[in-house]
């Protein structure tokens, strides 16, 4: 899957993880999130598409929409998404509704 984004000219960002009480892998990226997408990286695209339905995310969005940078916010699904993507729908793509596009046959 990667390499296939990575064809596709998508830049992937990897981040060290920790595994929770009980294994799972888990990973903060909020912050990293917005310094990467709003300084670091900020000059180096055109558009950004944000994976997450999280809140969190609203300040973000709100100044990449601003700088009409953000292209999409794609939520996983909507027990995912936070009641402030409201604002949004232009931009919103539910994953579990373009299921059938992404999924391999």
């Amino acid at each position: 899957m990667y390499d296939a984004l990575r064809s596709y000219d998508y830049k992937l960002i990897f981040k060290p993880t920790i595994k929770d009480h009980s294994g799972k892998p888990k990973g903060n990226v909020d912050a990293e999130l917005v310094l990467h997408s709003a300084i670091i990286q900020y000059e180096n695209y055109n558009q950004a598409v944000i994976v997450s339905g999280d809140g969190d995310f609203y300040c973000l969005h709100q100044y990449l929409k601003r700088e009409r940078k953000l292209l999409k916010i794609i939520i996983p699904n909507r027990k995912s998404e936070s009641s402030l993507l409201k604002r949004f729908q232009n931009e919103k793509v539910f994953l579990e509704r373009e299921r059938k596009k992404v999924e391999l046959a």
